[in-house]
């Protein structure tokens, strides 16, 4: 009978420590001392991901002029293309225009009528006044010799219609006093108020648009790509320049389940890349999604491509710029610090 072999102590010793290697191997992480050369590091592998934002015109016209080329360097604000802004401009100048008219109607109502309105009104009722006491004595008489009977009943009746004609004359002239004394309706003065804020609103619309002839970066980065040049026609949200926002930039790595319970958010950590191994750059640990995944293949890692592991998000300060879009890098998470040591760069 063969006779079956039984490890002895040693032997179980050295394959419980192989097992935990092969183990470590297979997650893609390690309990060795991480890049800053303390136990307790994790060390992940992923790619350099720049966040990208398409700069482009609010409104459409013809590109007056590019102020930047591919590759520079950009501030917050930096105008970086420009329209033509002659339209806009005269748009901005006929609106101003009607808001001052308007701006004087307004002001007119206010100001109620004149001194010499109101004189005008009144001599008018004082005239009615006169012709009205012309036309009573006219008509008395009419009466008297009408008695005599030396005049026809219609004579006396046109001086009563006569007199009559100056008595509505009268009170119309009174009318006329008592609105221009009184001065404009406050509904009118109120409808004109309202038609120069709306005048106002489309010339500060207008001004605006004129401004946004003017393309400005919205944040630091760099220039990745002119997609249209001087002389084209750019279209209301079609992009002109692509602009990297490079501080922070992050890296997107994966981490294994196993090791999900050593890293949190806030963590330091140092990136090295292959071009510059003996650099080390300062980052910290933003973001680990809360949903598994499966291990894109263009990750460099060690782990089986079937394995399910945890998006993250590790920034990376750069003030050099010397990381490049899909640039594959090593990560390495100093898990013994305290979860509110968190590194930041010099502006974060």
């Amino acid at each position: 009978m063969k006779k079956s072999f039984m490890p002895g102590p040693g032997w179980r010793g050295l394959l419980t420590a192989a097992g935990t290697a092969l183990l470590l191997a297979a997650t893609g992480c390690s309990n060795q001392p991480g890049g800053n050369g303390e136990a307790g590091g994790l060390t992940l592998y992923g790619t350099v991901d720049i966040r990208e934002v398409q700069l482009a015109f609010q409104d459409g016209g013809r590109i007056l002029g590019l102020t930047v080329d591919e590759g520079a360097v950009v501030d917050r604000g930096q105008v970086v293309a420009e329209l033509d802004p002659a339209r806009f401009r005269m748009e901005a100048e006929r609106l101003a225009g009607e808001v001052a008219s308007q701006a004087q109607q307004v002001a007119r109502l206010k100001s109620g009528s004149r001194p010499q309105e109101i004189a005008r009104a009144r001599a008018a009722v004082a005239s009615a006044k006169a012709n009205l006491k012309d036309a009573e004595l006219v008509l008395a008489r009419k009466q008297a010799l009408r008695l005599l009977n030396r005049i026809s009943q219609q004579e006396v009746d046109s001086a009563l219609a006569g007199m009559e004609t100056r008595q509505a004359n009268l009170k119309t002239a009174e009318e006329d006093l008592s609105l221009a004394i009184e001065g404009p309706r406050r509904e009118d003065i109120a409808a004109a108020e309202a038609s120069l804020a709306a005048l106002q609103a489309a010339r500060d619309l207008a001004e605006q648009r004129l401004a946004d002839t003017r393309l400005r970066a919205p944040a630091a980065g760099v220039i990745r790509n002119r997609i249209l040049e001087p002389g084209a026609m750019a279209s209301a949200g079609a992009p002109v320049l692509t602009m990297a926002l490079t501080n922070p930039l992050w890296v997107r790595a994966y981490i294994s389940e196993p090791d999900l319970g050593r890293i949190r958010e806030g963590m330091g950590a140092e990136i090295q890349t292959d071009s510059q191994p003996g650099k080390r750059y300062k980052g910290w640990v933003g973001f680990i999604s809360s949903t598994a995944e499966f291990t894109p293949k263009t990750v460099e890692t060690t782990e089986l491509r079937t394995k399910l592991v945890y998006r993250a998000r590790i920034f990376v300060c750069d003030s050099g710029q010397e990381l490049r879009l899909g640039m594959p890098v090593t990560v390495t998470v100093d898990t013994k610090q305290n979860q509110q040591d968190k590194a930041t760069c010099g502006n974060r």
